[in-house]
């Protein structure tokens, strides 16, 4: 039996030396990377198509958030019209009785902006930078 064995041992290591036997694995391993490069390209190809889309999601909610960020941004800066009404209104003043002494003592003078109103624009500045640099990555995304 040990020479049995020996035998058929022999007969195939002859018959993989031969030509048709070596194809016959460069056939198998021809199928597997066809078919590894069918499913690969696949898998790549359904990735770019969801990160695409996923792409175009963000950057329409960033530029639908940079638009209504920036007019909450221009509603919280102070009316400078109010400023100007009553400079106008105390020239009026003076130009009606100018022999009069006028009291500009009761003009108000910027004192500043309050804490609360400092953090409510740096925060409402910072999440504008976030949508610009987020929207600025989804289009560097896209045409990639």
């Amino acid at each position: 039996m040990d020479l049995r064995s020996k035998i058929d041992e022999q007969v195939l290591n002859d018959r993989q030396e031969l030509p048709i036997a070596q194809e016959r694995d460069k056939d198998v391993d021809s199928k597997f990377w066809t078919t590894y490069d069918k499913v690969s390209t696949e898998y790549d190809d359904d990735f770019l198509e969801r990160a695409n889309g996923d792409m175009g999601i963000i950057l329409t909610f960033a530029g639908l958030f940079s638009a209504v960020n920036s007019t909450f941004i221009i509603g919280m800066q102070p009316n400078p019209g109010e400023t100007t009404n009553v400079l106008l209104l105390h020239l009026i003043q003076i130009m009606a009785d100018p022999n009069a002494v006028h009291d500009i003592s009761s003009l108000t003078s910027f004192t500043g902006f309050s804490a609360s109103t400092v953090w409510v624009q740096t925060l409402a500045y910072a999440s504008l930078a976030f949508s610009v640099l987020a929207a600025f990555g989804a289009v560097l995304g896209k045409q990639w």
